[in-house]
Parts: C-alpha cells; structure tokens; sequence
C-alpha cells in the first residue's frame, strides 16, 4: 500500500499542474514527477517508470482524477513520444474475463520442468500460451512466435514493448501479424497497449493483417483469450472471447468430446 499511496500523491500533483476544467487531454513529462515529489517531501521510488505503469496496468485512477471526468468516461494515461505521456479521457472500457463464458478443456502441453517452476506472471503465461499453440486454437490460423518482449517505436506513439508477436498463415494462404498482450497477477489486459500493438504493425507490417489478442491468467489452470479491434469511435472492442483450461488427457471424456462436436 505504501507505494501505491505514494504514486497516486505524484500523479495527483502531476494531473493538478496541467488539467483545467474542460480539458479532455494534456501532456506531460516523466522528468515532472522528481520535481513534484520534492515539492510533497516525499522519497522519490526506485522504479520512476513503475508510477505510470501501475496507474497504466495495475491500479484504478485516484478518486480525486476520476471525479473530473464525465459519468461512463475516464482518465487515461497514453505515451506521447520519449519520456512524454499524455492524460487523455476515454470511454470506460474494462476488458475482463467474463464470468459466464464456458471454459474449454485443452490436454495441457506444458513441457513438466516448465509446470514446475511457472509462477502467474507475464512470462510465465506467454511461455503457457506457446507451448499449447492457443493462439492458433484460438485464431484458428497456423501462428509462429516471432519475437517476445520486442522494444521499438512507433510514430506519433513513442516507444512501446509488445509482449510477443507471433506470424501466422491461413488456409487460403492469406498471412497475419499478431501481437500478444499478456497479463498475470494484478495486471489489466490495457486498451491502450493493444492500440499501440496495432499502429506498430500497421507501421511495420502493412501488408499482413493485424489481429491483436491479449491472454489473461485466471483461477485453476485456466486461461482467458481475447481478439481485440478498433471500433468505428476509436475505442478498443472484444470481438472474440475463449476461456481455456489445461488438463491432463485423461480429463477430457467422451461427453466432453460429443459436447465439442456439437459446437462446431
């Protein structure tokens, strides 16, 4: 609690040099935040970048920030090239596993010195997702890890990471970049990670098509899929939805199987 109470008393002092009542976006630079915590008398963190990132990914807005947005909008915090960042209000999007989707059984492929010594963060889950193909299970398209953890840049955007990208090839032959966000812990599947995934490959890889899928960790071995698209408003959308669980074989019944056929 104690770092999460001194990133929201930096934030909050950032957002109140800049906003004035009817903005809906402002700029400001990371060098800010040593500038305002001398001027609260509070020990600067270790991690700098950790204070926008777990406003980003990890923990809600300060109440005092959400209040100045308009009902069923909010605050969110987008890059604005090196070093920059941008408060910009958006639609409320919450992209979080849906408790009422059905879960699919899948035989787990997880190598066992792998199961072993996974923990429930981002690695952990994208080594998960490899290993048991789920993304061509999920895309129904033969996809190949590319690149994990790839640092680069985006014009207009500044500089990004997008956890994994995978290239894959369908049965017609038609071709697909698709960019993976992951997220295990506390994390949040981010909408503005997954904008910034697709103006990378829109960028980079103009002639593939671009399917952005973020993965999710949830509860007794299960995994939740989602496929993302930019919506006409410029708001992120879940056009697709899958939960999975990883199980041994002998899991899978034959009432399992004839329910499985049936939903094709």
């Amino acid at each position: 609690m104690g770092d999460e109470n001194l990133y929201a008393a930096l934030i909050k002092a950032v957002f109140a040099r800049h906003y004035k009542h009817g903005l809906d976006e402002f700029e400001f630079s990371r060098r800010e935040l040593p500038e305002v915590a001398a001027e609260l008398d509070r020990q600067l963190p270790k991690n700098l970048g950790d204070v926008i990132y777990s406003l980003r990914y990890r923990t809600e807005m300060p109440r005092e920030i959400a209040a100045t947005a308009p009902k069923g909008y909010e605050w969110r915090i987008e890059p604005a090239g090196r070093s920059s960042y941008r408060f910009k209000i958006g639609r409320v999007n919450r992209i979080v596993p849906d408790p009422a989707q059905k879960t699919i059984k899948i035989p787990d492929a997880t190598p066992q010195i792998v199961r072993q010594r996974a923990m429930d963060d981002e690695q952990a889950l994208l080594a998960i997702v490899r290993y048991n193909r789920l993304v061509d299970i999920f895309l129904g398209i033969s996809a190949f890890s590319l690149q994990n953890h790839l640092r680069t840049s985006v014009r207009d955007v500044g500089q990004i990471e997008v956890d994994e990208l995978y290239v894959g090839v369908d049965k017609r032959g038609a071709q697909y970049v698709v960019p993976i966000q992951a997220k295990g812990g506390r994390d949040r599947i981010s909408a503005i990670q997954t904008k910034q995934d697709l103006a990378f490959c829109a960028e980079r890889y103009p002639d593939l098509i671009a399917r952005a899928v973020s993965a999710q960790f949830m509860d007794e071995d299960r995994v939740a899929m989602f496929e993302l698209e930019m919506g006409d408003d410029g708001e992120i959308e879940v056009l697709e939805q899958r939960h999975y669980r990883l199980v041994t074989a002998d899991a899978i019944g034959p009432e399992d199987l004839k329910k499985y056929r049936k939903a094709r």
